[in-house]
């Protein structure tokens, strides 16, 4: 067994798994898996720079998951990066402050690497699966970017788009530095135009409609599971490898664009960093699933973050 410590750094929250991975057959045991939300992308679509309010919020989370993988005696460390990090000029000071709490530097990957990760991470306990047809289409709905993989056992074609929750939110439902609560149907029409251009983007690189099955992944899908099922509170074995209808979605995706702020919050198993963001996500995975003709979204709580420790057990980089 390899002790694996894997970070995967996002536009609207930072996660981290400890794992022992089996080299021989790539299983994964979780001894601590847990995610913040520090809204790194703060602005970001619009300064172009990371904030630095967002900053310390990052690096508090790191100083706290320095603590728990030093605890575990993790032997190999790997910290990836996405979207907001990706499009900051003033990435460097991100770097250098997470070199210096965790002694690893973060790699600023490309959309196209993130894919391949996501859809290791998501796919493996997967293929296996007598009821769910491949080829597989992965859609990882982030806060800054939407990343669509299509692939049977490896990947076929990936493409990463900047639609992402946060990323919406704030360019199109933000007036006067507060979200719009709820959105006007205006807003709406516009938040919809982008996604559908970036769903065409996509559609020049990935094959969406030869997929025989979308797995959705992600905070935006999770929770949108935990509504559909009614779960009293958060809970990851109920959510993992659940299914939920495109009606289902259609359903709750108009409640939560329709919803104000309060009645989002009170929705039991939503996390108070997504209540702002959760109807543009939404809105993404609705319109993916209109696109693609799917008519259910197979949810996975495994992606990025495991095909990182996979990938950090098997000593890729």
């Amino acid at each position: 067994m390899t002790r694996v410590a894997a970070v995967d750094c996002g536009t609207n929250s930072i996660r981290l798994l400890v794992a022992d991975a089996d080299p021989a057959t790539g299983e994964l045991t979780d001894l601590d898996r847990r995610m913040t939300i520090v809204r790194l992308g703060q602005g970001v679509d619009r300064t172009g720079r990371l904030a630095p309010e967002a900053l310390e919020r990052t690096f508090a989370a790191c100083r706290e998951y320095a603590g728990i993988i030093k605890r575990h005696g993790a032997e190999r460390v790997r910290f990836v990066a996405t979207s907001a990090s990706r499009d900051a000029e003033n990435r460097a000071d991100f770097v250098r402050g997470v070199l210096d709490i965790l002694g690893v530097e973060p790699e600023v990957i490309t959309g196209d690497q993130e894919a391949a990760l996501s859809f290791t991470g998501a796919t493996r306990e997967l293929t296996g699966r007598a009821d769910l047809h491949r080829p597989f289409l992965v859609v990882d709905i982030g806060g800054g970017s939407t990343e669509f993989v299509v692939g049977d056992d490896r990947v076929r074609a990936a493409r990463s788009v900047d639609v992402g929750c946060v990323r919406m939110t704030e360019r199109h439902l933000v007036v006067d530095g507060a979200v719009t609560d709820p959105p006007t149907e205006e807003q709406i029409a516009a938040m919809r135009a982008d996604i559908e251009a970036a769903l065409d983007l996509a559609g020049e690189t990935v094959p969406l409609g030869e997929a025989r099955t979308l797995v959705g992944l992600a905070g935006t899908v999770t929770t949108i599971s935990a509504i559909a099922q009614g779960l009293p509170e958060y809970d990851s074995e109920a959510i993992h490898h659940s299914r939920v209808t495109r009606a289902q979605v259609d359903e709750i995706t108009a409640r939560l664009l329709h919803s104000t702020h309060a009645e989002r919050a009170a929705i039991p198993a939503m996390h108070p960093g997504r209540v702002d963001v959760i109807g543009a996500g939404a809105l993404v995975l609705r319109t993916i699933m209109e696109r693609t003709g799917a008519a259910e979204v197979v949810v996975s709580e495994h992606d990025i973050l495991d095909g990182i420790a996979h990938s950090c057990a098997a000593g890729a980089r």
